[in-house]
């Protein structure tokens, strides 16, 4: 009898496991990544705008008047008084600076002679003020170009010079208009006569 026993062992070979099953994402998923990424940029939108509010809101300082600043800067250069160049270096241009920025008048490429050739054009100071700050600046570029060294007396006179203009050239502030009213006295009332005495009685 012939039996198919050779073939048996080979197709025990040929059978396998049965695989694991495969997990097949579901549309679920996306749908809450989706949400998840809308809710995060939700949250976003929301803390900048939060952000922004508050800076709105920040009340920034005033802004330090140009003659405040200059009045600091020109004491601050009486540390440079024993070097004439830096000091004079420093006196100058914060005179400079200081009309530049008080007049809007701004120059900061010219030399000397075109800046107050400009500034003589305009109605931006008085004659007086105008050939002090020419006296002024010429002496300072003696020294910043010429290596002319001053005395310290000589220093403080152009020290002096540039606070002499900030003071005549800085805002003034606005008078009172506003007058008290006159107070109006009433007239002195006269004096009643004292009332005649009564007449004696015959008793």
């Amino acid at each position: 009898m012939v039996t198919n026993q050779t073939t048996l062992p080979a197709a025990a070979e040929d059978i396998r496991d049965i695989k694991p099953p495969i997990d097949i994402a579901s549309g679920n998923a996306w749908l809450w990544w989706g949400l998840l990424a809308l809710a995060l940029v939700v949250a976003a939108l929301l803390f900048w705008r939060r952000l922004k509010h508050r800076q709105s809101n920040l009340v920034l300082p005033p802004p330090v008047p140009a003659h405040l600043r200059a009045r600091q800067k020109l004491a601050e250069a009486l540390a440079l008084i024993s070097q004439p160049k830096p000091f004079v270096i420093a006196v100058s241009d914060t005179a400079r600076n200081y009309l530049e920025e008080r007049f809007n008048f701004h120059a900061p490429e010219r030399t000397t002679e075109e800046f107050l050739r400009e500034l003589a054009g305009t109605k931006l100071l008085l004659p007086d003020q105008k050939d002090s700050l020419g006296n002024f600046l010429a002496s300072c570029d003696l020294v910043k170009f010429a290596k002319y060294e001053p005395g310290e007396k000589e220093l403080r006179d152009l020290h002096s010079s540039a606070v002499r203009l900030v003071e005549e050239t800085e805002p003034q502030p606005l008078a009172d208009a506003a007058s008290s009213p006159a107070k109006t006295e009433s007239p002195a009332m006269p004096a009643s006569a004292p009332p005649p005495p009564l007449p004696k009685s015959n008793l």
